[in-house]
């Protein structure tokens, strides 16, 4: 797979990144596969890694929704919970961002991405350049934040309190975004940041393109 690499004078470098990060913005972006999915709106998945048996069902339910969407899925998809929604998106038809915490350059392809790739819904980010070729805790909280500012919302199924996920949302909202979750008592902690609720999910499934 040919590897894309898009500079902040390119046309196809995302604005949100500027806007959001300023000056921590990466300089580069490496990228495979179809690039028009960053024309798509976006939503962010972060999930704490345990998660409540019944949050997880309404996620599964969800995800089944989104996956006959035109919403692109952005995420690192790197906590079970995450991992599971990438399952369940990749046998859909909706475009998927995968932003690993590392450099895509030496990358290994996993033969169930090939398919969507080959359909040209799948896109492989990265802000990390060819020598951070390793995944460490570190490069995994900046392609969070990475993540967040690239998506045009955050949808967040449980943040344990206390957890980096948590402190995550606290950050954007107070940042401007919206950050979306179900209507829950184990979610109190993201509606007293100012979370919304998921079940208004109209504004994902009526529109797929960017305003």
């Amino acid at each position: 797979m040919n590897i894309i690499h898009i500079n902040q004078s390119s046309s196809k470098y995302p604005i949100s990144l500027k806007k959001y990060l300023s000056d921590n913005a990466p300089e580069a972006l490496s990228a495979i596969g179809n690039l028009d999915i960053l024309q798509n709106r976006s939503l962010a998945i972060f999930s704490s890694k345990k998660c409540p048996g019944s949050l997880i069902i309404k996620t599964y339910d969800f995800m089944k929704e989104l996956r006959v969407s035109d919403i692109t899925v952005i995420s690192g998809f790197h906590s079970p919970m995450e991992r599971e929604c990438l399952n369940i998106l990749l046998r859909g038809k909706q475009p998927v961002i995968i932003c690993p915490a590392r450099s895509i350059e030496g990358m290994r392809i996993k033969s169930e991405y090939k398919k969507p790739l080959e359909e040209g819904r799948l896109l492989f980010l990265s802000p990390f350049d060819e020598k951070q070729n390793r995944i460490s805790s570190e490069r995994a909280d900046k392609r969070n934040q990475f993540v967040a500012a690239i998506s045009d919302e955050l949808f967040v199924p449980y943040a344990e309190p206390g957890s980096k996920t948590e402190t995550l949302c606290k950050k954007w909202i107070e940042q401007g975004k919206t950050v979306r979750t179900f209507d829950s008592d184990y979610n109190k902690n993201l509606f007293e940041l100012g979370a919304k609720a998921i079940e208004d999910r109209d504004i994902y499934l009526s529109e797929g393109k960017k305003r």
